[in-house]
């Protein structure tokens, strides 16, 4: 008898998460609010505070701003902090 209890269990449960399975979705833009505007111009002050003075700060923003957050920068990549390089 138990046997026919765990059975019938263990066999509800495998129906349940098949059909649960093609519900799933695991985009962080639903659980955070993520806005690329917000995520491109954090990015630039975190720039500024790790390069200082070589780094163009409201430059980096103003193209946040221009480009709708599209192209943010990242501090360790050069190619994408490039054109927020002054030479001194």
């Amino acid at each position: 008898m138990a046997g026919k209890i765990t059975a019938a269990f263990v066999a509800f449960v495998a129906i349940a998460l098949f059909a649960n399975f093609g519900h799933v979705a695991s985009n962080p833009a639903i659980a955070t609010g993520y806005d690329p505007m917000e995520i491109c111009i954090e990015n630039c002050a975190q720039c500024k505070k790790m390069l200082g003075a070589w780094f163009e700060g409201p430059l980096c923003a103003e193209s946040c701003i221009k480009f709708k957050g599209k192209l943010i920068p990242e501090c360790e990549d050069f190619a994408s902090i490039s054109p927020f390089l002054n030479k001194l």
